[in-house]
């Protein structure tokens, strides 16, 4: 990513966003083949992109979507959302982060313990902590989060299709602050859900051999898309929310539009929380050049 700072803000944002082409590998596999593979080739968020992949190729040969670990799904979810409340957002903010209690929640995540020791992290560790972490953002601010993408799997068909030439895209959040509250709501919403044994977010649509599997994610809408041609895989795309997050500089734009800084230093903070609050899925470097 560069940016140039010129009379106190940045401008000329550049996203440069590079992927190996790892969906090559499942042309001409059978559907369950490419459903086995991608959580060893997608590790992060390797259960949601299970649950997208075989919603996915389920949709486009005509079958029922299987059953999912709903249990899993919203653990692996709080377990991206904690990284980043707990340990990344407080670095950012020259905080100090709360790395013991992470630790202690992620050995207990996987057992019968996971719910009280999730409660336990969220009330008296990260409550605390997300107020510290508030009084340090001073950008825009609103008391209404940013709503999350819904899923929306039939329009991605249409554009997986070619019957709309238009990507789906949503709204990026206005500000930082306004990103950092709304993950703080994600991670209220996920926990009453953990608790209440709620059907994890996932949603199918497809007909004639195509197919788009959506599930949620801690950064997002994860889609996943598939074209099968007897019964083979001939074409398949992966939109995680980096990929859309960081098509071009909009979203970065967006959350630094207005802001002035003193400093280049100034500056370099304000890029990185702006990244972190977008959270790319894959390892970056930022160039910060003076006018």
């Amino acid at each position: 990513m560069h940016a140039l700072l010129q009379n106190g803000q940045c401008t000329e944002l550049a996203v440069r966003l590079k992927r190996p082409p790892v969906t090559q590998l499942f042309f001409g596999q059978v559907p369950e083949a490419v459903v086995k593979a991608v959580p060893y080739l997608y590790t992060l968020c390797a259960q949601a992109q299970r649950a997208a992949a075989q919603a996915a190729c389920a949709a486009a040969l005509g079958e029922p979507r299987r059953a999912v670990d709903d249990t899993a799904l919203w653990v692996e979810m709080l377990h991206e959302d904690f990284w980043r409340l707990l340990l990344d957002w407080p670095k950012a903010l020259d905080l100090e982060p709360a790395q013991d209690a992470f630790i202690a929640w992620r050995a207990l995540r996987l057992g019968e313990d996971c719910l009280a020791a999730t409660q336990k992290l969220w009330r008296e560790t990260l409550h605390e902590l997300a107020e510290k972490c508030l009084k340090k953002l001073v950008d825009r601010d609103s008391l209404v989060p940013h709503v999350a993408i819904p899923l929306n799997a039939e329009t991605w068909l249409a554009y997986w299709q070619g019957r709309s030439d238009q990507v789906p895209r949503g709204e990026s959040p206005l500000s930082v602050k306004i990103a950092y509250r709304a993950r703080l709501a994600e991670v209220a919403a996920a926990i009453k859900a953990l608790a209440s044994a709620t059907p994890f977010p996932i949603a199918a649509a497809g007909c004639d051999g195509w197919g788009i599997g959506q599930s949620a994610t801690a950064r997002g809408v994860l889609t996943h898309a598939v074209h099968v041609v007897d019964g083979l895989v001939a074409r398949y795309r992966v939109w995680a929310p980096t990929d859309l997050h960081f098509a071009d500089d909009s979203a970065l734009t967006a959350l630094l539009a207005g802001r002035e800084f003193l400093s280049k230093n100034e500056a370099l903070e304000a890029l990185d929380q702006a990244i972190l609050a977008l959270d790319p899925c894959l390892p970056y470097s930022v160039e910060l050049n003076d006018a």
